[in-house]
């Protein structure tokens, strides 16, 4: 086997963008970033939470309506 081929491995800090939370887990990087955690993707909360850029969601809901006529 070749020696020295293995990446090295970390206690990375990962910290959500969404919410703010923290944690650690075992990566070969040692910083992670990530947009959605547990403690915020709708899946985990039961809630629905809608990022709205540029009114796109209200003219989805606009055009929904309109078909559902």
């Amino acid at each position: 086997m070749k020696a020295d081929i293995h990446p090295t491995f970390h206690q990375a800090h990962v910290r959500c963008v969404g919410c703010g939370n923290q944690f650690t887990v075992g990566s070969t990087a040692d910083t992670i970033q990530v947009e959605v955690c547990n403690k915020c993707h709708p899946f985990f909360t039961g809630t629905q939470n809608i990022v709205d850029t540029a009114g796109q969601v209200e003219r989805f809901q606009k055009r929904l309506e309109r078909s559902l006529r």
